[in-house]
This record gives C-alpha cells, sequence and structure tokens, in this order.
C-alpha cells in the first residue's frame, strides 16, 4: 500500500463513519476498486484515528462524563441514585452510553461470523447502503411530524436501548452507523443534535471494542510503511474531526435528505458493477 492509497482509505474512514454513508461499505469498495488487499491492521488502525477525533471534538463532555459516572458509583440510597441521574444530565449520558453500548456488544461476540462473512458480499453491502437511505428518508419523515421534541432530561433508557440495537445492526457492512443511530434517535422523537451527539459518543466504546477484538492482528501493521501508516492515521482524525463538525451543523440546519439520495445512488450502481464484473 502506497502513500496515496493510505491517505485515501484514512479520509474515507474519517468521513464516513460519521457521516451517515457507511465507513464500512466504502472501505469494501475501495479495497474493491483499488485491489488493495483488506488489511484487518490498518482498518483497526484507521478506527483508532476516528476514535481520536471524536474524543478531541467531544473532550469536554467526556471529562464531564467521567467525572459524574464514578460519583455515582459511590455507595449512596437507590432513590438518590435515581435522582442523580435524573438531574445530572452528564450521569445520565454517561450511563445511558454504557447500557446503550450492550447490544452491539452481544451482537459482535454472537454473529461475529456472520457479519465477517457480509464483508466479501458486494451486492449485500449494496443493498444495506439502499436500506440506509430509507432509514435515513424515513426518520426524517417522521420527525417532521413529532411537535414535542425530547431533549436529555426526557430522554427515556429504552431510547438510549432502542439506539443501541440500531448501533448493533449496524456492524453489517452497508448499514451506516451514525445514520442508524442517528435515525432512530429521530424516529423517537429525540432533539435532531441530541440524536447527533447521542450517536457520535456512542461510538466511543464501539470503537474501542472493535479495536480491542482486532488488536490480535495489529502486528501485521508492519507490512504497510510506517510514512504510510501515519499518513493514513492522521488522514482519518483530520478528516473524522471534520465530518463531525459538519454533521452536527447540517442536522440542526437542513435535513438528511442529501444523504439518502447518495445511498440510492452508491447502492445499486455497487450492485450493478459487482454483477457486470
Amino acid at each position: 500500500m502506497d502513500i496515496i492509497q493510505a491517505l485515501l482509505l484514512g479520509i474515507i474512514q474519517g468521513l464516513t463513519e460519521f457521516l451517515p454513508v457507511s465507513s464500512s461499505a466504502h472501505l469494501v469498495f475501495m479495497h474493491s476498486l483499488t485491489g488493495v488487499e483488506p488489511s484487518v491492521a490498518y482498518d483497526t488502525l484507521l478506527h483508532v484515528g476516528t476514535l481520536v477525533a471524536v474524543v478531541a471534538y467531544f473532550w469536554k463532555d467526556i471529562l464531564s462524563m467521567l467525572k459524574s459516572f464514578f460519583s455515582s458509583l459511590i455507595d449512596v440510597p437507590r432513590a438518590q441514585f435515581r435522582q442523580g441521574i435524573q438531574d445530572d444530565p452528564y450521569k445520565k449520558m454517561a450511563w445511558f452510553i454504557l447500557l446503550g453500548t450492550i447490544p452491539a456488544g452481544l451482537a459482535g461476540v454472537l454473529l461475529k461470523d456472520f457479519f465477517e462473512s457480509l464483508f466479501s458480499n458486494v451486492i449485500a453491502v449494496g443493498f444495506f447502503l439502499i436500506v440506509t437511505g430509507f432509514l435515513l428518508w424515513g426518520s426524517e419523515m417522521a420527525s417532521q411530524k413529532i411537535a414535542d421534541k425530547k431533549s436529555m432530561s426526557n430522554m427515556s433508557l429504552k431510547n438510549a436501548l432502542t439506539m443501541g440495537v440500531a448501533q448493533a445492526a449496524a456492524i453489517a457492512p452497508g448499514i451506516s452507523r451514525s445514520g442508524a443511530t442517528i435515525s432512530t434517535g429521530l424516529f423517537l422523537g429525540l432533539e435532531r443534535e441530541l440524536a447527533a451527539r447521542f450517536s457520535f459518543l456512542l461510538s466511543i466504546p464501539a470503537i474501542i471494542g472493535a479495536a480491542l477484538v482486532q488488536s490480535k492482528d495489529i502486528t501485521s501493521i508492519l507490512d504497510i510503511s510506517t510514512v504510510s501508516a501515519f499518513a493514513g492515521f492522521l488522514a482519518a482524525i483530520i478528516s473524522g474531526y471534520l465530518a463531525i463538525k459538519i454533521m452536527l451543523k447540517l442536522i440542526k440546519e437542513r435535513d438528511l435528505m442529501v444523504f439518502a439520495y447518495y445511498c440510492w445512488i452508491i447502492g445499486p450502481l455497487a450492485i450493478i458493477l459487482s454483477l457486470i464484473y
């Protein structure tokens, strides 16, 4: 893998991890188009790059959540514990993210072979991109009909777990993680910015978990030049940070239909090309 290919993969990973168009699908397509053999180690490195991006963007929120979370572990009466979570939005967010991560963790362990088999099936990836498009379209239609949007104060644990289930489904390549979780948040009536913010923060333990699972293969990164690996890693960080910033601005000021149209174009195109070639 040369430095240009490494940079391209890094930029694609960073942008598509947080824009609702499926990073895994685009990496599958790039591997297929460029002929570069997929490297689990390099893909893991790029995921760590996007992890750095989301932590860098939300570091103040993360510090506040960690402080509130550990304070909630102090032995206090159950009623006081529950009231503390309700009164402290950072404590509530921390617990919801922790519990919302459980579905993806279970799916990753129990359905690992099934999900891995999909990464070599471009037709399946294209189909799931089409599904992502419909999720984005449907959530926008539903959100417009919900008058009273939920803020963090009245977001429920059931909402968090439902978004966690959406994140679990997004292990399948082509189902966008951010697209599935943000769309689910909009279906549930969350405020638009809250749906996106919770989605991005929910990605942190998921990315850490995926990186840990794949860490046994990290030694194969030695097959890639240090310069190329570092260039791709840095590209993933920068593009990921920009994607978060762009997405938070877009979801406040516009709808997500442009991403739905994109998925509806790229998905069928991928299917057609895979059948021809």
